[in-house]
């Protein structure tokens, strides 16, 4: 086969031209020949052979999926081949999920026989067997090790059954999930946990519940309509994974009522209610608008949707026994192998060898040395150390096995030079930021100490004449950056996806414009992609129905704020929806495609110090709005197509989301009231670890902007930041237009991921957090799959499965057993991670002169 150097469509090939060749043998003396050659090597043998040959297709043949294509390939003439080929061409060419070996292979057989090579008869083989993958599977390897090429419309989904089992899991899991929430590492009853709770209650309930027909007006349902199906198992799993969520209004909830933050005792559980449902029929109401960018499109692969369904998979269809690369162990096996392992070691390194977890070894050499820890330390450094944990949450913070190498390495590239940068900004003392610690969200006063709210604020309203008296707000290097690479991001991202996906962009709202004109019309019939055409045995669930959840949503919304003191005017409620909508679209484009989650809460926090300015509570009800709009849709809309993957009806899935978001909205207020009576809450000394990390950042940044407010800190002490802004926005076209004009050098450099990396620092996260996920990324994700696709096809998701369901189980078993009411275990493993200045959370690299205080002279801050 011809190698080309860098894929590009043929200008002159058409399906005419390319099919010309076959046409002329008909008028030709050798046309009976070519007939016999292609009739044999046409046969079930040589097909099977060609598929192993092609190298793309190993997948296929390892799932048992050959006889299947083979159909359809003999199905499929060569003018019908090269359109499918010349159509999924011009929709991936610029995909960085498609493989670029599929890409180069398409190219070649479009430029037409002559360049392929290989003589008329394999060409027409090869050029059918490529268009029916293309058409009737997914292009994807990934997708295709999760997914069927077929279904059956018949099996029971559904069922009420299905509804109580879910049911029961959404309140245990939403309850577990929003009490662990706070701890860090945090940990949850992930999707992939509960599906293992929920197999046995299935098959329980299948082989105990006598089966009895229940008509209710013009609806009935069979109690037992026989064996625990796979679609029933998923059904329930979306019901789960929908309500078994913690509560996004969660991460801001103590923010507003803790003492350690703002206080507000009447932020109480009527409250909570209100809150939580504002914020998660937001997020489903804004979902059906986003399914036509996220769902029905082939290119939103969605990579953390697939553990979920290929574990569901392995736990309830049969399994053909093969051998692979030298395995032959099946996938049920492996993942309680694995279950049982990840289970009995979790132990060690989250309570008994706790050091094991943040293995900030580097420091033990000299505990005091500040240099070595703000540089190697796991907790106020940097994170510079090759070897950084023996802890499966640690390592897996960032979903090592699950999202695509290219994000992987894109974001640790981006996090490398964010430290080298970080290190710069304070070893330059710039901003005074060696006064502090170099990674830290705590804001300081002028005398080096957590910043004071009470000394700006009267009556929960900034104080300009105590503000002078008192200090001007500071942060460290690491939070700096972040505030910098954060607002820089979200314009790049924001033009440059635009930019990139215009035309999807502008097909998917004719779409939706056209379905409200004619309710009739299915969404599915203008894709192609082979999922889209299968669900279109099912009805859709019409576009009016969202848009109704979101108008009674919007006016529950003003009533809340009206209702309770939270200083949101109406109009800022608008305003805030308004722009968390507009950035919604190509943040969850991009999520649907990387499995990068670009968060834009940052932007809701300087948004609300400029709508409400000197209220911090109102900042962060401006913030919190914004991203519980984001945050809920993307949590809806993923399950929408954890449900396309699997062939569940829309509808049926529709009512599931609805019931489960009830279910959750209470179980969760629940869950926070618990929490809110802990002994110190969200404090950095909480012998539990419910530091709630992210709650520290939240009042810090609207702290900043909300209370002091973004004018006196881009004014005064920060004003690189306001720039940022437009840096990001300019920045996008010429990066856009240079990659696309080099696609061969910089097919997998994506900006977006590169600056998101420059976004994980500033709240106590830092490389410890992201270095050996690289190290396991580099292995499953890009050399094992490229090199034994087959076996990365059965067995990546499935380790990834197995290891975090252990440590799930193991450590609710160790918290509530050990942890909750605390049983301490002390000795050297256990305190030398913390015993010298990376264990601090006051070190700095420099100490206040006698004269007591830092920064801008007093009197010019204003």
């Amino acid at each position: 086969m011809a190698d080309l150097d860098e894929p590009k469509a043929p200008e002159s090939v058409s399906i005419s031209s390319a099919t010309e060749s076959f046409d002329e043998k008909k008028t030709s003396g050798v046309y009976q020949v070519v007939e016999s050659e292609k009739e044999r090597l046409h046969t079930h043998e040589v097909i099977i052979e060609r598929m192993r040959e092609s190298g793309d297709m190993d997948d296929i043949l390892a799932e048992g999926y050959a006889d299947f294509f083979i159909d359809k390939l003999k199905g499929m003439s060569s003018a019908e081949a090269l359109e499918v080929l010349r159509y999924s061409f011009e929709y991936h060419n610029t995909d960085i999920n498609f493989p670029e070996a599929t890409l180069t292979r398409i190219t070649v057989l479009l430029q037409g026989e002559e360049s392929y090579g290989q003589g008329p008869e394999l060409y027409d083989l090869d050029l059918r067997l490529e268009a029916s993958l293309m058409k009737y599977h997914s292009p994807y390897p990934e997708v295709r090790s999760v997914c069927a090429p077929t279904d059956d419309p018949s099996i029971p989904v559904e069922t009420f059954r299905a509804y109580v089992i879910g049911i029961f899991w959404v309140a245990v899991g939403s309850f577990v999930n929003q009490l662990l929430y706070f701890r860090q590492p945090s940990f949850s009853l992930t999707s992939q946990v509960i599906q293992l709770l929920l197999v046995p209650c299935g098959q329980f309930a299948a082989r105990v519940v006598p089966s009895y027909k229940i008509k209710i007006w013009k609806y009935s349902f069979d109690t037992n309509p026989g064996p625990w199906t796979f679609k029933e198992q998923l059904f329930a799993t979306i019901l789960t994974n929908v309500g078994s969520q913690n509560s996004v209004w969660g991460q801001y909830a103590p923010v507003i009522r803790e003492k350690i933050f703002y206080g507000q005792e009447w932020a109480n559980v009527g409250f909570t209610i209100c809150i939580n449902i504002i914020c998660q029929f937001f997020g489903l109401g804004t979902a059906g608008i986003l399914r036509r960018f996220c769902v029905y499109e082939s290119k939103a692969v969605w990579p953390t949707l697939l553990p979920t369904l290929q574990l569901n998979r392995t736990l309830l269809l049969p399994e053909t026994k093969r051998v692979i690369n030298g395995w032959k162990i099946t996938k049920y096996k492996l993942f309680n192998i694995l279950l049982a392992i990840s289970f009995l070691y979790f132990f060690i390194p989250d309570y008994l060898f706790t050091a094991l977890s943040m293995f900030n070894w580097m420091t033990w050499i000299a505990p005091n040395n500040k240099n070595l820890a703000f540089v190697t330390g796991s907790k106020i450094g940097m994170g510079f150390n090759p070897i950084v944990s023996f802890d499966w949450s640690v390592i897996n913070y960032s979903k090592c096995l699950v999202v695509p190498f290219f994000t992987i390495a894109n974001q640790y590239c981006g996090s490398v030079v964010a430290a080298l940068c970080c290190l710069g900004l304070y070893y330059s003392n710039f901003k005074w930021s060696a006064y502090l610690p170099p990674n830290t969200s705590t804001v300081y006063d002028r005398f080096g100490a957590t910043y004071n709210l009470s000394n700006v604020q009267t009556n929960q309203v900034f104080d300009q004449a105590k503000y002078e008296a008192y200090s001007i707000p500071y942060v460290s290097a690491g939070y700096y950056m972040y505030l910098c690479a954060s607002y820089t991001v979200y314009t790049f991202a924001f033009v440059y996806i635009l930019i990139g996906e215009y035309h999807t962009f502008k097909s998917a709202f004719k779409g939706f414009w056209a379905s409200l004109k004619d309710r009739r019309k299915s969404t599915f019939s203008s894709y192609r992609d082979p999922l889209s055409v299968m669900m279109r045995e099912y009805k859709e669930v019409p576009d009016w129905w969202f848009l109704i959840i979101l108008l009674l949503t919007f006016m529950v919304t003003l009533l809340v704020m009206r209702y309770y003191p939270t200083g949101m005017p109406v109009w800022v409620t608008i305003v805030i929806l308004l722009v968390a909508l507009a950035m919604l679209v190509p943040c969850m484009v991009l999520f649907a495609t990387t499995g990068y989650y670009m968060s834009t809460n940052m932007l809701g926090t300087i948004l609300g110090g400029y709508l409400v300015p000197g209220n911090g509570v109102a900042c962060v009800f401006v913030r919190a709005l914004g991203f519980c709009v984001e945050e809920e849709a993307e949590t809806y809309v993923g399950d929408q197509k954890l449900a396309h993957y699997a062939k569940l009806p829309p509808r049926a899935v529709f009512r599931a989301q609805v019931i489960a978001t009830f279910v959750q909205i209470f179980t969760t207020a629940g869950a926070m009231e618990v929490t809110h009576g802990l002994e110190n809450f969200c404090s950095w000394t909480q012998d539990s670890r419910f530091y709630c990390a992210w709650s520290h950042s939240i009042y810090s940044g609207t702290l900043l902007f909300g209370v002091v407010g973004p004018s006196r800190i881009f004014n005064t002490l920060y004003p690189m930041i306001k720039w940022c802004f437009l840096i990001g926005a300019v920045a996008a076209p010429p990066v856009y237009f240079i990659r696309n004009r080099y696609p061969k050098y910089l097919r997998y450099i994506h900006p977006v991921l590169f600056l998101g990396g420059f976004t994980k620092f500033g709240s106590n996260y830092n490389l410890s957090y992201y270095t050996e996920g690289f190290y396991v990324s580099l292995a499953f994700m890009w050399y094992i799959r490229t090199r034994y696709l087959a076996w990365w096809s059965k067995y990546n998701y499935i380790i990834s499965s197995g290891l975090t369901a252990g440590i799930a189980f193991s450590g609710i078993l160790i918290f509530l057993a050990l942890q909750y009411r605390p049983k301490k275990l002390v000795w050297w493993g256990t305190t030398v991670q913390s015993a010298g200045i990376d264990g601090g959370a006051s070190a700095s690299l420099l100490e206040i002169s006698e004269q007591g205080y830092f920064g801008v002279p007093a009197g010019q801050w204003s």
